[in-house]
């Protein structure tokens, strides 16, 4: 389990995560919204297992962040300026998420 990032900051356009761990990402707002892991964004499955929602890939030109609020001490929600603001990001997808970016 990935422990709580120590800062949370908006510096710029950006949203900057600090870790305990000493790790530091950088979110663009495009492409945290591009991968929230809400229903809206990814879909939701039935018990069945069929899958309801969920638009794939988007792009979000010119979305930032208005703000952001913990959910527990396991995940924060970000509100963004065209709205959104269901998407839950655990504090293991952020890792996940940053990983992703040191691989492009």
């Amino acid at each position: 389990m990935t422990p709580p990032p120590e800062d949370i900051q908006l510096i710029g356009k950006e949203i900057a995560i600090r870790w305990p761990d000493g790790r530091e990402d950088y979110f663009d707002p495009e492409y945290l919204r591009a991968h929230s892991p809400s229903a809206e964004n990814i879909g939701e499955k039935d018990i069945f297992g069929n899958q309801y929602g969920g638009k794939g890939s988007r792009e979000f030109p010119g979305v930032t962040v208005d703000g952001w609020k913990y959910a527990g001490n396991y995940a924060v929600v970000f509100t963004f300026s065209d709205g959104h603001n269901t998407g839950i990001y655990a504090w293991d997808t952020l890792r996940k998420l940053g990983d992703a970016q040191q691989d492009i």
